[in-house]
């Protein structure tokens, strides 16, 4: 039997950001041969953790050792040195460069010769069972190609050791099969690979151990043959948390919202949405599905006054009374033509909050033209902001602490706390939960149903299949900028909705 050879240790690891202590003491090990995945609820250390293997953060105190060896690794450079590579949820790439450009670039290597570093990163591709031309713009690619630019990207650079960052959240079930596949080979040739991921089953599928972080301690690690989604929800959070989404039924779904053959193009005059139609029902969730620029964001921003329209009409039907044309109104003008519309923006700082200002005065943001009076009302808002800050448990000294200092999890909650609060009658989510731990991601799918049992409209575009099949009661397929189809999340299959992402399989209906 092959002998596991220790790639990784991380002794009394501890780090802080000023009175704020993002780990604590944590001991880590990471096998050669080995996949391990690394969970915790939001503010538990994954992230801060990894990022001091890969040389962007230095430890406060403790030890790292690779292969035995201490080590000091002070910036991404050393990180490479010592074989450690990282991909981050979010690309580095440049979009007109080819794949190898990007590979290659950085290298100190004196004269490049490009012929033999396409021939490296081929060898590379047939390796591992990567599918990508090292010739192609990024421009180009598909989001899982852009991906396999990153890895390669560490692997041409040496990696022997690969720190994952959420690498499934924009893949398609079979580009994710495809990763699997690449992963395990890259095990089977003795890599050392750590995944951080909020997916539970995509966890037991695929990791040998599992290793949970609470509030910056190491709780434990366990062998994924040995435990269960339940089992290992209930170490991250500390106590027995149910993993059942509810999906009520309501009485009398109603018509609030129909876009009709909406077409918008962005400032080259590109389509980025394509004679979209459908309709949302009050008292019903409709999920959005599709591949990362499908038109998702464009479609919520031109419901919402926030992208221009270049075809096709927005109607919105208030209770009891007629429709009325959306388009052309700005935001402000929707509010007033008393359409109560709440949006959670896949930008959380760039539109959806102020980064300067604490949950207080974000709170503010969506009340302060409602008083007749030229100050300031403060009293309701810092109240709203104290009961989101307990409900969702954000991690934060204050409500005047500033969110552009909060974790990305955290303002996120700030986010779909302040929008929920509105009471809207449509309400529209773009990726509610990202970054958010499984205690509060349920407490999200919750209150986003609640909204529904109220008879609001809840457009919910999402990235994991599996949530969508469970939350939702009809789910619309995008693939770029078009619809595939709608169909009903009762009976839909993941395969089933990964096909239409793409157009295969899809019947626009």
């Amino acid at each position: 039997m092959k002998k596991t050879v220790c790639a990784i240790e991380m002794r009394g690891i501890t780090k802080r950001f000023g009175g704020v202590v993002a780990n604590d003491g944590v001991d880590l090990r990471l096998c050669r041969g080995e996949i391990l995945s690394l969970l915790g609820e939001n503010g538990s250390g994954k992230t801060t953790l990894m990022n001091m293997l890969a040389g962007i953060y230095f430890p406060d105190e403790g030890e790292i050792l690779v292969e035995g060896r201490p080590v000091s690794i002070r910036s991404p450079k050393d990180a490479f040195a010592n074989g450690i590579g990282m991909i981050h949820q979010h690309y580095k790439l440049v979009d007109v460069f080819t794949a190898t450009e990007n590979i290659v670039l950085g290298l100190e290597e004196g004269r490049l010769d490009m012929k033999a570093a396409n021939e490296k990163v081929r060898a590379i591709c047939e390796k591992y069972g990567f599918e990508i031309d090292p010739t192609q713009k990024i421009y180009n690619m598909s989001v899982s190609q852009k991906q396999t630019v990153e890895i390669v990207k560490v692997l041409y650079r040496g990696a022997e050791i690969l720190i994952l960052d959420e690498p499934t959240a924009v893949l398609t079930p079979q580009e994710t099969d495809k990763l699997f596949a690449v992963l395990r080979a890259m095990r089977a040739d003795g890599k050392a690979i750590v995944i951080i991921t909020h997916k539970l089953h995509e966890v037991m599928a695929l990791s040998d151990r599992v290793a949970v972080l609470r509030k910056g301690k190491y709780i434990g690690a366990v062998s994924t043959g040995e435990t269960s989604p339940q089992a290992l929800t209930d170490m991250m959070v500390g106590h027995s948390v149910t993993l059942n989404i509810d999906r009520p039924r309501f009485d009398k779904p109603v018509k609030r919202l129909e876009v009709k053959n909406l077409t918008c193009l962005d400032a080259e005059g590109v389509k980025k949405l394509d004679s979209v139609s459908f309709t949302a029902m009050g008292g019903e969730i409709l999920g959005v599905a599709g591949i990362a620029g499908s038109g998702q964001r464009e479609l919520l921003e031109a419901v919402s006054g926030l992208y221009p329209v270049a075809e096709g009409d927005i109607l919105y039907s208030p209770e009891g009374g007629q429709s009325e044309s959306l388009r052309g109104k700005t935001p402000m003008q929707i509010r007033k033509a008393g359409v109560a519309m709440a949006f959670v923006p896949e930008d959380r700082l760039g539109m959806g909050l102020a980064g300067s200002m604490g949950m207080t005065g974000n709170m503010m943001l969506r009340s302060w033209r409602r008083g007749k009076s030229a100050f300031v009302n403060r009293r309701d808002p810092n109240e709203l902001a104290l009961k989101i800050w307990k409900e969702l448990e954000v991690v934060t000294p204050s409500t005047e602490f500033p969110v552009r200092r909060m974790s990305g999890g955290n303002v996120q909650k700030v986010l779909v706390g302040r929008e929920i609060a509105s009471a809207p009658s449509v309400l529209m989510a773009a990726y509610a939960v990202r970054g958010l731990d499984i205690n509060t991601s349920y407490t999200i799918y919750d209150l986003l149903t609640r909204q529904k049992m109220k008879g609001a409209a809840v457009i919910y575009v999402g990235e994991d299949l599996d949530v969508l099949l469970e939350l939702c009661d009809r789910i619309l397929v995008l693939c770029g900028g078009r619809v595939s189809g709608v169909v009903d999340a009762r009976s839909a299959t993941k395969e089933q909705i990964g096909l239409m992402m793409t157009r295969l399989g899809g019947e626009e209906r």
